[in-house]
């Protein structure tokens, strides 16, 4: 007797459609270099590419992976892929979707959470679409103006990364200042002794720092 077919989990779904995205935006993303490299009939040597590659993946590679240990129970699965294909999770998704539970008063690792997260991060990505192309469209005449060095706004757009990431965390470090002490006062100190370090060194350094710091604290019954 052949066994009767059970309908697939949300979860399963959720990973079904997600890796078949995940490889699709892989090839789109390769295919745009592809596609130049055809037209143009210019094609870069192994040793170009390696060189031109390296440097990235020194940083970025090992960021990715502890982004994905990091990100992932908090942002549950349909979230996650919907993150790692849109991007920007850092400073959007991961905000949206923290914010999304903190509202709706939802723990990750739930069912709850796990609807809530999915639905936060596809909002994001499509409000962020829409909002970029509306005003790209919209500023287009005006923005060789805007960032030209000698305009009026030029020290304002240097300063636009800062003050993201500032507006960012200090809401975080307000709710949780007890175990955001550690971290930032040593990597402070480490940019103030090298301050030729990448965002993309950082990250990890002060992840590991973060999660060593609060069990420490923990631990010592401060928290």
């Amino acid at each position: 007797m052949k066994k009767p077919k059970t309908e697939k989990s949300y979860t399963d779904k959720m990973h079904t459609f997600g890796s078949i995205w995940s490889f699709v935006m892989f090839f789109v993303l390769l295919g745009v270099p592809l596609a130049f490299s055809i037209f143009y009939n210019i094609w870069p040597t192994a040793r170009e590419i390696w060189d031109g590659l390296w440097p990235v993946a020194i940083l970025f590679y090992p960021t990715a992976i502890i982004e994905i240990i990091a990100y992932s129970p908090l942002l549950g699965v349909g979230g996650m892929y919907l993150s790692f294909t849109t991007g920007n999770i850092s400073n959007l998704k991961l905000p949206c979707a923290l914010a999304a539970m903190d509202t709706a008063k939802v723990k990750s690792n739930s069912e709850e959470g796990e609807v809530i997260t999915t639905i936060a991060v596809a909002t994001s990505a499509i409000v962020t679409t829409v909002i970029m192309a509306v005003f790209v469209l919209l500023l287009r005449p005006w923005i060789p103006a805007l960032t030209d060095p000698d305009s009026f706004f030029a020290p304002a757009f240097k300063q636009v990364m800062p003050a993201l990431f500032g507006a960012l965390g200090a809401s975080y470090f307000s709710k949780h200042w007890k175990i955001s002490i550690l971290p930032i006062a040593i990597l402070t100190l480490i940019v103030v002794i090298s301050g030729s370090i990448g965002t993309g060194t950082l990250i990890p350094i002060g992840v590991v720092i973060s999660i060593l710091g609060a069990l420490l604290f923990y631990k010592l019954g401060w928290i």
